[in-house]
């Protein structure tokens, strides 16, 4: 980690911004998010999308907000090591769920599991994507 500060600040700042998110005591309600409700409404008008309801944009949202975990643990470990970022997704969210137990305006959700592992292994295959200045073969077949 001392050989990428910038990585490593970036992936301190979005811990912390997870830790945030996830382990507030006081949490907003998303549900009566008048916004929310109206791109839910919207999306779920248009012809084929009339299954898109809250509880899938929920679990939309976890996968999102685990892709960085994915990514910039890869980056921060190698790609080698992919497997260890996602060990890393998981116990995040064992732990987030297990806290949440104790919170009284959290629920603790099993496909929370489901949702930001595959955020996780989502962010592992990005980094997988990225084309990196160390390896000149795939930089310079990149750029073709």
């Amino acid at each position: 980690m001392r050989r990428r500060p910038v990585l490593s600040a970036v992936t301190v700042a979005y811990l912390a911004v997870v830790a945030w998110i996830t382990l507030n005591p006081a949490p907003g309600n998303p549900a009566g998010n008048p916004v929310l409700r109206s791109v839910l409404r919207f999306v779920s008008a248009v012809p084929g999308l009339g299954w898109v309801d809250y509880a899938v944009a929920e679990f939309s949202a976890n996968v999102l907000l685990f892709v960085p975990m994915g990514l910039l643990f890869t980056l921060l470990l190698g790609r080698w090591r992919w497997w260890l970022a996602v060990a890393i997704g998981v116990v995040a969210t064992l732990v987030i769920e297990f806290v949440q137990l104790f919170l009284p305006a959290r629920f603790s959700d099993p496909s929370d599991l489901l949702a930001n592992t595959l955020g996780t292994l989502v962010g592992v295959g990005i980094a997988f994507l990225l084309p990196t200045v160390r390896d000149g073969r795939r930089v310079a077949a990149w750029r073709r």
